[in-house]
């Protein structure tokens, strides 16, 4: 009998062969890099100032939570096309809530009634087969009239209130600085701002925009939006690193599988929808009980459908959802700040896409090359032509990286296998 002998594999050299930290590590350096050459030549220091990375937060976070409610759906099978309706339910309750109780009390009414919703969703697509993408639609409609009517009842005649808003919530959630990185208080001491005084030295390359950067990650901070940011490490473990997060992703992947070994497929889904609509409505009572203390028809603002896009773009990975909601929270947190500085985005947008073109020109892809050095031409020109962007092209920019970013590295995208397919358990398949 012949031995076998195995043989190892060689060790991964070069940008494969480090570490998922030190590969982000790199590319967050490099962003920062680029940020800080367009802003010196832009004259745009509100381009990476900490109050620019504490609004990206505070608009980033429901996006964020509306994608992280998808991902949970979609790992478990199902795709929630829903989660609009549901941040929609989460903004309602978070109004009433707040202005009955407090901020708090309106936050925790909106996960319990999301998770309803969640689980209604989780009814129809499991127990009785329902499309998921008519379920969803459905849940998005019936949200949406449902709230209006529950307005009328409840909000008109309300002082403060009316048909399409909840009078003001009682209370609210403060703001604090991290004592010494950012001048946070220690009793009545106030403590030295050591981040804001390197921030302050904008004739220097890179220093002041990571110390604006985590500066901004460090002041004038919001608890919900602390929580909201812990859930994505909370995700990684659940899922990732625990028997109930194993058995979650093989429903998504492969029930029949599952069922196979003994795992209950539509307990699992009842409870990752659960989950689902927790999120959701989180994000839709931050737009009520945090932005603004009052709850608004039409407050989310097809925020559902964006978390749904930052799912894909993140690659249904909780830190690539992180990513994608800064992404789409960005070039609205700097128009909130200062307009005119909008148009260095184009100067970004060249740097970027002319490093894009090197590296398919080391791939020998030519054809995008090329097509990536004709749309920095464009860009550079219209930062030399325009000196004001209309606040729709400002809106609709996160959408148009999305589509180039999803086009171009639509082979690496690994979505849950059987999400959104039919499934009964005990039927042959």
């Amino acid at each position: 009998m012949t031995a076998v002998t195995a043989v190892a594999a060689p060790p991964r050299s070069g940008w494969k062969g480090l570490s998922p930290a030190r590969r982000t590590m790199i590319i967050w350096l490099g962003a920062m890099l680029v940020l800080s050459i367009v802003r010196i030549i832009a004259d745009a220091d509100d381009l990476t100032s900490s109050g620019t990375i504490s609004s990206t937060l505070r608009v980033a976070t429901p996006i964020l939570l509306a994608g992280m409610a998808g991902l949970w759906a979609e790992r478990a099978g199902i795709v929630n096309i829903g989660i609009e309706g549901m941040m929609i339910v989460g903004s309602w309750c978070g109004g009433y809530g707040a202005w009955k109780w407090g901020s708090w009390a309106g936050i925790a009414m909106a996960l319990i009634a999301g998770s309803l919703v969640g689980l209604l969703h989780a009814l129809a697509t499991v127990r009785f087969n329902v499309d998921h993408v008519v379920s969803g639609i459905a849940i998005n409609t019936l949200a949406a009239g449902a709230t209006e009517y529950l307005s009328i009842i409840f909000f008109k005649g309300q002082k403060g209130g009316g048909e399409s808003q909840s009078p003001t919530g009682k209370g609210g959630y403060g703001e604090f600085d991290m004592p010494f990185l950012s001048g946070g208080r220690i009793g009545s001491w106030r403590s030295p701002d050591i981040l804001g005084w390197f921030e302050r030295k904008h004739d220097l390359p890179l220093i002041p925009d990571v110390a604006g950067f985590v500066r901004g990650l460090t002041s004038d901070i919001y608890l919900p939006t602390v929580v909201a940011i812990a859930i994505i490490p909370l995700t990684v473990w659940v899922l990732w690193r625990t028997r109930f997060g194993l058995r979650l992703r093989s429903s998504g992947e492969s029930p029949q599988a599952g069922e196979s070994l003994g795992v209950p497929i539509n307990r699992l889904r009842y409870q990752a929808m659960a989950v689902s609509g927790s999120l959701a409505a989180f994000g839709g009572a931050y737009l009520s009980c945090v932005f603004t203390s009052t709850y608004r028809q039409g407050q989310t603002g097809g925020q559902g459908f964006i978390g749904l896009a930052t799912t894909i773009f993140g690659n249904w990975q909780p830190w690539g959802v992180f990513r994608g909601s800064i992404l789409f929270g960005f070039p609205t947190a700097l128009k909130f700040r200062d307009e005119k500085n909008v148009p260095a985005l184009f100067l970004v947008a060249t740097i970027a896409l002319v490093l894009v073109a090197v590296l398919m020109l080391m791939r020998r892809r030519n054809v995008w090359a090329v097509s990536c050095l004709a749309a920095a031409v464009c860009t550079v020109l219209a930062y030399n032509i325009i000196d004001e962007v209309p606040s729709e092209f400002v809106a609709a920019t996160p959408y148009i990286v999305t589509v180039i970013v999803l086009a171009g590295a639509r082979q690496q995208l690994r979505p849950p296998a059987h999400a959104g397919l039919p499934y009964r358990p005990g039927d042959s398949h």
